[in-house]
């Protein structure tokens, strides 16, 4: 029960009974060819031809809205995991779709900006145990990025050599060893090797002042290394490109190690 569900759930109604009843004026309308004056004056005030062509056109823009209202509420809902602080499961590829929707309006076309093409290599990965929600924000961060480095290279190059020769972001993942798995997120032009040094270093930035904090790829560094035992690697040069690759254990040894002691601890008892 919340507001977008209302809306959403009473719209297919709503487009019904604008239907029943713009049948039933036309129905008047066939029937009774000469009208009282005061009826012919509304439905020309009203302009009801105009209106009954257009009020479905409204409610079926209506619906679009709301269903792009739900998979966005889905999508944040699925990329912050707010319900899931504890590890688990996932859908890899779910957590990628989810950033990238809610990114979707930064990788559209822009008045000074071409748009920016996403290609999704996905392998057949299976469910991967993880922190949904602090692994999503590493693709946030990283993609977040990519769209940052690929919008200041057109703005170099300009807009035209930015149409005629355009970036994209190429998502790859693959089931790279029987209990791991490796997603490689490929963009923009590439760095020189002392910022690609500097990368994971904390308050690092190349963005102006105000732009970036300089913490993204650090705390990424942090939830991949730290919390997941996997790797963040980098690899990049001018004119070649840059891919930033995160590779994951498939299960936690931590937690299989915990639930071992666990058990033994239950069988001395």
């Amino acid at each position: 029960n919340n507001p977008i569900n209302f809306i959403y759930g009473n719209i297919h109604h709503a487009s019904e009974y604008a239907r029943d009843l713009l049948e039933l004026v036309q129905l008047y309308q066939k029937y009774d060819l000469n009208p009282r004056s005061e009826i012919a004056e509304y439905l020309e005030n009203i302009d009801f031809h105009f209106v009954s062509d257009d009020l479905p056109k409204v409610l079926s823009s209506m619906k679009i809205g709301a269903d792009r209202i739900l998979q966005l509420v889905k999508s944040f809902r699925n990329f912050s995991r707010l319900d899931e602080g504890k590890m688990k499961p996932v859908n890899i590829h779910e957590g990628l779709d989810s950033t990238l929707l809610i990114l979707q309006i930064r990788l559209k076309a822009q008045p000074d900006s071409p748009l920016i093409q996403v290609v999704k290599n996905y392998g057949n990965l299976p469910l991967v145990e993880c922190y949904a929600g602090e692994l999503n924000q590493v693709f946030m961060n990283i993609l977040a990025n990519a769209i940052d480095v690929i919008e200041s290279y057109n703005l170099e190059r300009g807009y035209q050599e930015a149409i005629t020769n355009p970036c994209a972001i190429a998502i790859t993942t693959e089931y790279s060893t029987p209990n791991r798995i490796t997603v490689r997120i490929a963009d923009g032009p590439g760095m020189a090797e002392n910022v690609k040094q500097r990368l994971f270093d904390p308050f690092f930035t190349t963005k102006p002042v105000g732009k970036g904090t300089g913490l993204g790829l650090s705390i990424s560094d942090q939830i991949v290394v730290e919390k997941h035992k996997g790797f963040l690697r980098c690899e990049s040069a001018p004119g070649k490109g840059t891919e930033f690759s995160i590779e994951i254990p498939l299960r936690q040894e931590v937690r299989q190690i915990a639930s071992l002691v666990s058990l033994q601890r239950s069988e001395v008892a």
